[in-house]
């Protein structure tokens, strides 16, 4: 099936956040954002006033990607350097590193196993506790392999993922591979708001006890609670 959206509400959101990993946990957002120009960092932010809670500055040396919660551990990959940090979540402290050998694109979990991307077709199933490797599956929809996967978001037993440089939400049966839905953002972001350039559509964020689905990109002003309408195509 395919969808469209309904802006429920729109709250403020760094501008310069380039946004790779998005988490909402009890009322605030948890942000990964990593680009060359400026320091990556870790970031905890008031849901509806955007205000920055806690920083952390992960240097230039490293281009922030995906960020995953897993227990009380705050999981942020890197795009090319082949680590992972692992902080305590309240305290933002470095408890250790993994290493892998792909790129990090997104990450989340399904209760059991860590999910990861690296901008192919592929998801990468691993072991919270050691990072180990334990299954792989390959993305696709009815035309083929479905690449580009970027952040991702476990709901309701279902993969959702950024396809990178479009406006394209996909989930994914974490069973199979396949895609069972795309969600279609165009529009989302009104360019008579920007105050600099935009880039592309990444950051999902979901809360599983009321069903808010919150979004936004690299470098928007706003990040939206949306809900979902599906197409009368359907």
């Amino acid at each position: 099936p395919s969808y469209s959206y309904r802006i429920i509400n729109r709250y403020p959101h760094d501008p310069d956040a380039f946004t790779q990993g998005l988490l909402y946990v009890d009322g605030e957002l948890y942000e990964s954002t990593g680009i060359k120009r400026t320091p990556s960092s870790l970031r905890r932010v008031d849901l509806t006033t955007g205000e920055l809670l806690q920083f952390l500055d992960v240097g230039s040396d490293y281009f922030g990607e995906g960020l995953a919660l897993w227990q009380d551990k705050l999981i942020q990959l890197t795009w090319q350097n082949g680590v992972a940090f692992v902080y305590d979540k309240e305290s933002f402290e470095l408890l250790h590193t993994w290493e892998y050998e792909t790129e990090g694109w997104g990450i989340t979990h399904n209760g059991r196993c860590l999910i990861m991307s690296d901008g192919s077709d592929t998801l990468y199933f691993r072991d919270p506790e050691t990072f180990a490797e334990v299954g792989r599956l390959t993305v696709q929809d009815q035309n083929g392999p479905v690449r580009l996967l970027n952040e991702l978001e476990y709901i309701d037993g279902e993969v959702w993922a950024n396809v990178w440089q479009s406006n394209r939400i996909v989930r994914i049966d974490p069973a199979t591979g396949q895609v069972t839905g795309i969600i279609d953002l165009a529009g989302l972001l009104d360019s008579a708001t920007l105050t600099q350039p935009a880039d592309v559509l990444n950051g999902i964020a979901y809360h599983a006890e009321n069903g808010r689905l919150f979004v936004t990109g690299k470098l928007w002003p706003t990040l939206f609670e949306i809900e979902l309408v599906p197409d009368e195509a359907n």
